[in-house]
């Protein structure tokens, strides 16, 4: 590869950042969480089994930072807080479907690789 696309790889590419924030793990999965519709905090982390409060609370404002989730106060007694992916957010929803049925049709691929791998490591 030359020309132009290594350009998106240089350190100071903006692209790298927003990558790195979309890509990660939490993110892809608040964004599938929320392809149903909107959600409150609890019901997203129970989707979630192993995301942390403070993971998925700076997840969630890394999203709606970037314009990928919308966050919106419910004047309830309590008050709730309810998070919506946004249009550009579900914008993502192709690609992240397409990468997980790729995850799904080659799980027992990457496992033997994988076992392969621990094989000549030991």
């Amino acid at each position: 590869m030359s020309g132009p696309l290594l350009k998106h790889f240089s350190g100071d590419c903006p692209s790298r950042l927003l990558f790195d924030q979309i890509a990660d793990k939490w993110s892809m999965m608040v964004l599938t969480v929320l392809d149903t519709g909107p959600m409150r905090f609890n019901a997203i982390k129970r989707h979630m089994e192993g995301v942390t409060q403070k993971a998925l609370t700076q997840c969630l404002r890394r999203l709606e930072r970037n314009g990928l989730v919308s966050r919106r106060v419910v004047p309830t007694s309590p008050v709730a807080v309810e998070y919506e992916i946004t249009p550009l957010g579900r914008s993502l929803q192709p690609p992240f479907k397409a990468l997980y049925a790729w995850t799904l049709a080659n799980l027992d691929e990457v496992n033997e690789a994988r076992r392969q791998f621990d094989a000549r490591a030991s």
